[in-house]
């Protein structure tokens, strides 16, 4: 059985000696700003404000142990806190490496003398909301067609590169949109992804290249 690690910024705890001792990544929770109106028996809910639930910056805690002497504790744990302690830091799991997280760490060393057991207790409070995958997805239209972009729960805006001038055709609920644009790489506020399968119409000579990265709760 994989023991299990934590990774910041790609480089793994437990290659450098720790133990993940404890763990906690609870759902973030909802913005739920509501308006109690007199005369009203419900209140007026602005959580989907925007036609989508948005969400609290995602708090999180790790727990890094190690069993050593204090010099020895006291250069492993300043290796990590000169590295990424106060800074935005990409953190993994073992068990969803295709997931990662970005917050900004605090992290907070303690030694007993007695045990030898020495903690380092690292926190953020300001994580994104979602997690990211970690291989950014590209799709390629090679030609006329239609393309199918897939996407997780977050929604996702791709870069979209085309080699000369490609018309794009889309569709957002009821609103259709149309671009023509010339060789280059473009984004499109408009062209936000959703959940499930996206179409596009692309008419083009060459080859158009979709970049996003996914992500989810």
């Amino acid at each position: 059985m994989r023991k299990p690690d934590v990774m910041l910024n790609g480089i793994s705890m437990d290659g450098l000696g720790w133990l993940r001792e404890g763990i906690n990544f609870p759902a973030p929770q909802s913005q739920s700003n509501t308006i109690v109106v007199p005369g009203r028996n419900s209140p007026i809910r602005y959580t989907e404000a925007l036609g989508r639930v948005s969400y609290q910056p995602r708090t999180f805690d790790i727990t890094l142990s190690c069993l050593k002497y204090r010099e020895d504790f006291n250069r492993m744990a300043d290796e990590i806190i000169n590295r990424f302690a106060g800074r935005l830091v990409n953190v993994s799991l073992s068990e969803k490496p295709a997931l990662y997280c970005v917050g900004t760490l605090e992290i907070t060393p303690g030694y007993d003398p007695l045990t030898h057991k020495g903690q380092l207790a690292i926190s953020s409070t300001d994580g994104d909301a979602y997690r990211y995958h970690t291989t950014e997805t590209v799709v390629i239209q090679n030609g006329n067609g239609t393309a199918v972009l897939t996407n997780d729960f977050m929604p996702a805006v791709p870069t979209v590169t085309v080699p000369d001038e490609t018309t794009l055709k889309w569709q957002v609920g009821t609103d259709r949109f149309i671009k023509t644009v010339s060789a280059g790489t473009w984004t499109f506020p408009e062209l936000e992804l959703s959940q499930g399968e996206n179409e596009i119409e692309v008419t083009t000579g060459g080859m158009v290249t979709f970049r996003y990265r996914e992500g989810r709760l």
